[in-house]
């Protein structure tokens, strides 16, 4: 025999045992580490585009919102995206547990997370912003609804804006088939197009931490509502469209 035995298996078979039994992960990084980097991300995120709507420059228009949004998501999602999965949005939790890219276990903590991580933000925008233009701007609530007559088209553009965003995270990478290295700043992209789009509608909010955190900071909850029930249906839709039709074999329910 070209190998000596010891025990009934070769000294080889023994280093390679050995060699490629994987470590066991530390509790910490597997339930604590991800919900602090979901706090911390969803406190940058919501402090630069609170921040972007109080100190608008005259004359940008949404721009410079749907810009600030769209380039701050990205980049926090490459920096901590590894750790948690980027979501820093309830909305996004909900499908990525849908689809099974979230154990259950830490969807409840996920939630609580970004919203204290939303309210931190919110928090840090008006300590950093002038006081009359936090008064102007609400603090960066969502003031685009204004009467009942609106709430249609604020809750339909909440959910089909949602559902693109939705869909860039969970296709861009959760799904193997679709998955790309540019996730993280195609999912920003989808952010800045949205507010771009849709700003006027309802404000192009997408996530309730987002909505949360300034309304809380401010005292404005004026059709608050339309800002959770809009992007939960739309993650809902998102996660099944994912399952029964465009997700990979992995992912999907039927036809495999």
């Amino acid at each position: 025999m070209s190998d000596l035995e010891f025990g009934g298996m070769s000294i080889k078979e023994v280093e390679m045992d050995g060699k490629y039994k994987p470590p066991q992960p530390h509790w910490y990084e597997l339930y604590a580490q991800p919900c602090v980097a979901e706090l911390l991300g969803s406190a940058l995120f919501i402090f630069i585009g609170c921040a972007s709507v109080i100190e608008n420059v005259d004359g940008t228009g949404r721009l410079q919102p749907a810009l600030a949004h769209g380039l701050a998501l990205g980049l926090i999602i490459a920096i901590l995206g590894n750790i948690s999965g980027g979501h820093f949005n309830p909305a996004v939790s909900l499908a990525a547990w849908l689809i099974g890219g979230l154990n259950i276990m830490l969807l409840i903590p996920y939630w609580l997370s970004q919203l204290c991580g939303g309210l931190i933000g919110a928090g840090l925008a008006k300590v950093m912003t002038a006081n009359d233009r936090y008064i102007n701007a609400t603090g960066a609530a969502f003031t685009s609804i204004t009467d009942d007559g609106q709430i249609p088209s604020a809750l339909v553009g909440e959910i089909v804006m949602t559902m693109f965003l939705v869909l860039a995270v969970c296709m861009g990478a959760i799904n193997e088939k679709t998955s790309s290295p540019l996730a993280p700043f195609c999912i920003g992209f989808t952010v800045t197009a949205d507010i771009l789009a849709g700003g006027a509608i309802s404000g192009a909010c997408m996530n309730p931490a987002r909505a949360f955190g300034p309304a809380l900071v401010a005292n404005y909850w004026d059709y608050h509502w339309v800002y959770w029930v809009g992007p939960m249906v739309a993650s809902l839709l998102a996660g099944a469209l994912i399952r029964l039709l465009i997700g990979d074999r992995k992912i999907r329910l039927l036809l495999k």
